[in-house]
C-alpha cells in the first residue's frame, strides 16, 4: 500500500452534523486528516482559488450537492473547468439519489458519488471506506513522481 498523502481534505458540507460525522469517520480510519470546511459553494472555491491552496491544494474534495447559495453542482462544474486544479479527486456524497443528479455529477467530472445513509453507524462506515480507499490506497498526483 502507498503511504496516503498528507494534503487536507476540504468538505463543502453545511450541515454540522454531517461534517462531525466525517471527523469521526476520519479519526476511526487512524488517517489523521486535517478537514477544511466550506459551508457554501462560494467558500470552497475561494479556498481552491487562494494562491496558498494553489501550492498546497487538498488531496481530496468531498462535495455535498444541496447547499446554500453556489450548491455542489455548480461547484464541481467551475473545479473541472479550472485548469489549475487538475487531478484532485472530487468526491460526491448526497442525500440525493436521483439518477438526473448522479449522471450529471460524472458528465462533470466527479470521481465517484455516494448516496448518504439515513442511520448514523451506516453512514460512519461509509465515510470510513470512503477515506481509507481514496486516502490510504489510491496515488495521489503529488505522490506519483515519487513512485518512479
Amino acid at each position: 500500500m502507498t503511504a496516503p498523502s498528507a494534503a487536507p481534505v476540504l468538505v463543502l458540507e453545511d450541515s454540522d452534523e454531517d461534517f462531525d460525522t466525517l471527523v469521526e469517520a476520519g479519526r476511526h480510519t487512524n488517517l489523521h486528516r486535517e478537514f477544511q470546511r466550506a459551508t457554501t459553494g462560494d467558500e470552497c472555491l475561494a479556498r481552491l482559488q487562494a494562491k496558498q491552496a494553489k501550492c498546497l491544494g487538498p488531496g481530496i474534495i468531498m462535495l455535498d450537492l444541496n447547499t446554500s447559495g453556489m450548491d455542489g453542482r455548480e461547484t464541481l462544474a467551475v473545479i473541472r473547468s479550472d485548469n489549475e486544479l487538475p487531478g484532485i479527486p472530487v468526491v460526491v456524497l448526497s442525500t440525493s439519489a436521483n439518477p438526473r443528479d448522479v449522471s450529471y455529477c460524472y458528465a462533470n467530472g466527479a470521481s465517484a458519488y455516494h448516496v448518504k445513509r439515513v442511520r448514523y453507524e451506516q453512514h460512519l462506515q461509509l465515510l470510513r471506506d470512503i477515506l481509507s480507499y481514496w486516502r490510504g490506497h489510491v496515488v495521489p498526483p503529488e505522490a506519483a513522481e515519487s513512485l518512479a
